[in-house]
């Protein structure tokens, strides 16, 4: 029985996200594998690629044939060059962890209260979190907009203090 280790497809239309399989040559590309060794994303920005090393050598030494695009991707994780006892390949690139929101709330949250002095974390909204973080200082800055007093009115709570009303000018007291 020939074995081989290839791709099989899952994922959505336009979004291809593939498992790295031992199969027998003769299923079908999305047929039953012997063993998943591994997943292949294509579409993230850096690709993800995460491979079971140690399964990956053992198929290899038992006879298992990888097909092209896999090759490649073992070639990229340095498992084909340990295979053939060639030097390794330079690491691969990793995305950056994301930090959680609450760290980032908390972070954001002290600067715009100055309490620390180091600038929060970058994200992807910081334009709109800099005119957030500008929004109370420029209250602060402009002057409360105040309905213009009619001299002609009287101040209610002046008129309360003098007639000695304590429910307020015009209120019944009954």
């Amino acid at each position: 029985m020939a074995v081989k280790i290839r791709l099989l497809r899952m994922g959505k239309i336009r979004n291809p996200q593939y498992r790295i399989v031992v199969a027998d040559s003769r299923t079908k590309r999305d047929g039953r594998a012997i063993e998943y060794i591994g997943i292949y994303q294509p579409k993230e920005h850096p690709s993800v690629i995460e491979v079971k090393s140690e399964r990956v050598q053992y198929w290899l030494s038992v006879g298992a044939q990888p097909s092209e695009p896999v090759q490649r991707i073992l070639e990229k994780t340095g498992d084909w060059q340990k295979f053939k006892n060639l030097p390794a390949p330079p690491p691969l690139l990793v995305a950056p962890s994301k930090q959680s929101k609450t760290e980032v709330y908390e972070a954001e949250a002290k600067a715009a209260a100055g309490i620390a002095d180091a600038k929060p974390a970058a994200t992807p909204k910081k334009a709109k979190s800099e005119k957030q973080a500008a929004a109370p200082e420029a209250a602060e800055a402009k002057p409360a907009e105040t309905k213009a007093v009619d001299p002609a009115e009287p101040n209610r709570e002046a008129v309360a203090e003098t007639a000695g009303d304590p429910a307020g000018a015009g209120a019944d007291a009954n």
